[in-house]
């Protein structure tokens, strides 16, 4: 239950801006699993795999920041 408690503190430390940042980080992601998987290489992606990645680690990085320092 330690680590439970540890999240429950810091996400409410967390701010508005915080939360659109990991919503905008689980969308870029799931964009870049769509391209890498495929199933969904069918779909037409209009950007390489790298830019949906690339976009996905830089809107987490603040985050992480934020979580675990």
């Amino acid at each position: 239950m330690a680590l439970l408690d540890w999240f429950n503190k810091r996400i409410k430390e967390m701010r508005w801006y915080d939360i659109s940042l990991l919503k905008l980080s689980v969308f870029f992601f799931t964009l870049f699993l769509m391209t890498v998987w495929p199933a969904f290489n069918s779909l037409a992606m209009s950007f390489e795999w790298y830019w949906y990645l690339a976009l996905g680690v830089l809107v987490a990085v603040p985050l992480c920041k934020k979580m675990f320092f």
